[in-house]
C-alpha cells in the first residue's frame, strides 16, 4: 500500500523544511517569533498537508489539502524574498531556497494534475 511516504512531492517537501530551518538557525534572536516562525511554519505545513490529504478518503479532500500545500508554497515563496529584503539571506541562500520551494511546487502540481484526471 503506498502512503504519502511514497510521494516525491512530500518527500522534496521535507527537504524544503529541513533546508528553512537550517537556513533560520542563524538569524538573530529577536526574529524567532517574526520570520523565523513564520518560514518554518509554512515550510511544515507543505508537507503535513500533503501528508493529511493522502490520509483523506475522497479525491476531492487529498486536492484540498493539496492546494492548501500549494499556497503554503507561495507563502514561503513570499517570506523568503521579505528576508533577503531584509538582509537576513543573501543571494546564495535565496536562490537556493526559491529553487527548492519551485521544485517542490512543479512536482506537487503534478501530483494535483494527476488527481483531476
Amino acid at each position: 500500500m503506498r502512503t504519502h511516504r511514497d510521494l516525491d512531492a512530500w518527500k522534496l517537501g521535507i527537504s524544503l523544511a529541513d533546508l528553512i530551518y537550517e537556513t533560520t538557525r542563524d538569524f538573530p534572536s529577536e526574529e524567532r517569533f517574526g520570520l523565523t516562525s513564520q518560514l518554518r511554519r509554512a515550510a511544515v505545513s507543505v508537507s503535513t498537508n500533503i501528508a493529511e490529504g493522502a490520509a483523506r478518503e475522497t479525491t476531492k479532500d487529498y486536492r484540498r489539502f493539496l492546494f492548501i500545500a500549494r499556497g503554503s508554497l507561495a507563502e514561503l515563496e513570499t517570506l523568503v524574498v521579505i528576508a533577503a529584503n531584509a538582509g537576513l539571506i543573501d543571494d546564495d541562500q535565496k536562490q537556493e531556497l526559491l529553487t527548492s520551494r519551485n521544485r517542490t511546487a512543479q512536482t506537487l502540481q503534478g501530483l494535483i494534475r494527476s488527481l483531476n484526471q
